[in-house]
């Protein structure tokens, strides 16, 4: 037995002097390379070893220790931050701070929030469902209410799906993460709300700003980027491309064109997602937002999202399109996955809301007219600019006479207060100056009407925005 087994290693050393024979010079040549640098790593290599370094003395310590100074953990505040103390419903008219007041602050767009029906209903929605959810959606905080919200909006819509949130600040932020990933293209109006600006931060793609509402200057990026797909094909085919937009920008009040828009998705092949917070409800015949204004299908849009908390006078926000584009969210729309969902009492209020929509479509066109009527009658104040689209509900005034932001600011402020002492609310555009994108964007007064208001009331708030005006200027404030 011994022998056969010598017998088998000897042939097992023949065969692999004869391999060795056999091989290409080349080939014993590389590996007889490796050896001899596997040999040097193992035997000749000096480890490395940090040089000894002199210890400090306690007293250079104690001067290091007496140097440093933390960072805050926030910005220093110059002034401490106030809040306007509202008691009872902010209505048509409100008390803010002890003063009652016609309301031009709240985005109570078409009156809903003291609508009968919706109190109603909401009060019947308690007794049934409490106040709460006590869960995400897809934890056991789904209820029969939220899924009758989303189908009636998918059908007011004319989408396919749609999907609600609890938070409207979270809606858009949490959807353009969830399609828009490290890697890819999003091409941004610079003048877009500051949640679409976090929700860009939170996708981590390459962020391309374009001038406000300018479509040469983003057919522009978009062809430099086309020409660079060409150079990189491979890397073009998966790379996704987004245009995100506003359909009433919260920032500026003006539209966006979204034919032009669509006409550039199409020649570019790109995606569009529009936030329509200040145009749903608003805009269009069935105030179905900015693509019925344009007559735009909503299928050429990829997504719309919009927020429930200003038309329909509830909380939340949802997103509206194809199945198979707003499906994907249930699963990676960060707000709507992580978030307790929407109290049942709100779903019941915005079903309701829907419901006022649909029955009496007239309050849009006394939205756009009541919107139309106040810009025209603060536009003869020489001192504040109007800035807006002619129809939109919401639009801002500033102060046209100051290049420092700051004068503006506190001359602005100085006609907030004094309007508010004779009668009329309104509000400063508040920012997070460390966080805001675009620092370029001036100071205004947003002013923001309802279709519950009458040309007589507006025209006696107007009166009284321009006395204070010139009281202001006179006084030198």
């Amino acid at each position: 037995m011994t022998s056969v087994v010598n017998n088998t290693e000897e042939w097992m050393f023949v065969d692999l002097f004869h391999a060795l024979l056999q091989a290409p010079l080349y080939h014993l040549s590389i590996e007889a390379l490796l050896v001899l640098w596997i040999i040097r790593l193992l035997f000749f290599k000096k480890s490395y070893k940090p040089q000894d370094r002199l210890p400090l003395t306690a007293s250079e310590k104690q001067e290091l220790i007496d140097e440093w100074q933390p960072e805050p953990l926030v910005p220093e505040q110059t002034t401490p931050y106030t809040y306007r103390r509202i008691t009872g419903r902010p209505d048509k008219e409100i008390t803010v701070d002890g003063f009652k007041c016609f309301n031009l602050a709240s985005l109570n767009f078409l009156g809903l929030l003291g609508n009968k029906n919706i109190e109603e209903k909401s009060t019947t929605a308690i007794r049934k469902y409490g106040v709460g959810s006590c869960g995400p959606r897809g934890f056991y905080g789904t209820v029969d209410v939220h899924l009758e919200l989303e189908d009636r909006l998918a059908k007011y819509m004319k989408a396919e799906e749609a999907i609600i949130y609890a938070y409207g600040f979270a809606t858009i932020a949490s959807a353009i993460p969830a399609y828009s990933k490290r890697g890819d293209i999003i091409y941004a109006d610079e003048a877009v709300c500051f949640a679409i600006q976090k929700g860009l931060q939170a996708s981590r793609s390459r962020i391309v700003y374009f001038k406000h509402n300018n479509m040469d200057d983003l057919e522009a990026k978009l062809k430099a980027q086309e020409a660079a797909d060409k150079k990189d094909p491979k890397r073009a085919s998966v790379t996704r491309k987004f245009i995100v937009v506003e359909g009433i920008y919260a920032n500026t009040g003006t539209i966006c064109p979204l034919p032009k828009l669509v006409e550039l998705k199409y020649r570019y092949k790109v995606r569009i997602f529009i936030e329509e917070s200040f145009s749903f409800g608003v805009l269009g015949e069935h105030g179905r937002g900015v693509t019925e204004h344009f007559d735009v299908p909503i299928e050429k849009v990829d997504l719309v999202s919009a927020s429930l908390e200003y038309a329909l006078a509830s909380i939340g926000g949802f997103c509206a399109g194809s199945s198979y584009v707003v499906d994907h969210q249930r699963l990676s729309g960060q707000g709507y996955v992580f978030s307790a969902s929407l109290p049942p009492v709100l779903a019941c209020a915005a079903i309701e809301a829907v419901n006022i929509m649909e029955q009496d479509p007239s309050c849009f066109a006394t939205l756009r007219s009541n919107g139309s009527f106040m810009q025209q009658a603060l536009s003869s104040i020489p001192s504040l600019e109007v800035e807006g689209y002619p129809e939109s509900p919401v639009f801002h005034l500033r102060a046209n006479s100051f290049e420092d932001p700051t004068e503006a600011k506190k001359f602005l402020e100085k006609i907030s207060d004094q309007c508010l002492a004779k009668g009329v609310a309104l509000t400063l555009t508040a920012k997070l100056e460390q966080e805001e994108r675009n620092k370029e964007i001036k100071p205004s007064i947003r002013v923001s009407v309802s279709s519950v208001m009458t040309e007589a009331e507006l025209k006696s708030a107007a009166e009284t925005i321009r006395s204070v005006v010139q009281d202001v200027e006179n006084s030198g404030w």
